[in-house]
């Protein structure tokens, strides 16, 4: 969200009603991209077909995985240039993308497990998400610590790759969960101070704000989904 720290702040009088507004389109995309996401794993778990095309080879989840790397890099470059339509649809088709990779965890764990790795997740990512939108306190150190603590353990997880120590895994699950918690806090807060620096008659850059908002969000939701998973999930037999 780099791009919009050089809007100037707005002067209107309604700051609390273009946070309110904008916060409604954030997590109202954020839950569309989440029941996309949902859906498509679903769908793609359920198929034979799909599952031999997606898992027969590493190329396709190699694709997958390079396409949504690409959307995620185009989205935050791109999002001053492109209309809030294209931003929205980009978001939709990153959630559908992710919901084709994402359909390994229904292979791998119950069904159980993953309810209650995805209620606990959306538990603490509410908490977390409120404690960003009221808190009084400056994140923004905390999300420089957050944002190297997040390259700590993208690398520890490469190295892990060729390792393969459960115990290091477990270690690099716990921080994960933590360093999402606190993105989730972080990036409320970024979202809430973006919208005191738009117009609220800008319907145009107010969207793209929530979308690039929502993919944050999203992320940080998805990632602390998954870790649970890894440290509570029972795998299937």
């Amino acid at each position: 969200m780099a791009q919009y720290e050089n809007y100037m702040p707005y002067a209107g009088t309604d700051t609390l009603e273009i946070t309110n507004t904008l916060f409604r389109k954030v997590y109202q995309f954020m839950a569309l991209g989440l029941i996309i996401t949902s859906i498509t794993a679903y769908l793609t778990a359920a198929s034979p077909a799909m599952i031999r095309f997606f898992y027969g080879s590493r190329a396709p989840l190699i694709i997958a995985a390079v396409v949504e790397i690409g959307l995620v890099l185009y989205l935050g470059m791109a999002i001053n240039k492109i209309s809030a339509q294209t931003a929205l649809i980009l978001f939709l088709l990153y959630s559908f993308v992710n919901g084709l990779t994402c359909s390994i965890l229904l292979l791998v764990y119950t069904q159980a497990s993953i309810y209650q790795a995805f209620f606990t997740a959306a538990g603490m990512f509410g908490v977390m998400s409120i404690y960003g939108l009221y808190t009084k306190r400056d994140l923004t150190g905390m999300g420089s610590f957050l944002i190297m603590g997040l390259f700590g353990i993208i690398i520890a997880s490469l190295i892990n790759l060729f390792m393969r120590s459960s115990g290091m895994e477990l270690v690099i699950s716990i921080m994960g969960i933590i360093i999402f918690m606190g993105l989730t806090a972080y990036d409320t807060a970024k979202i809430k101070q973006l919208s005191m620096t738009v117009n609220g008659a800008d319907s145009s850059a107010l969207t793209k704000i929530a979308v690039i908002g929502a993919l944050q969000l999203y992320l940080d939701f998805i990632n602390l989904f998954i870790y649970l998973l890894k440290i509570f999930g029972k795998r299937r037999d």
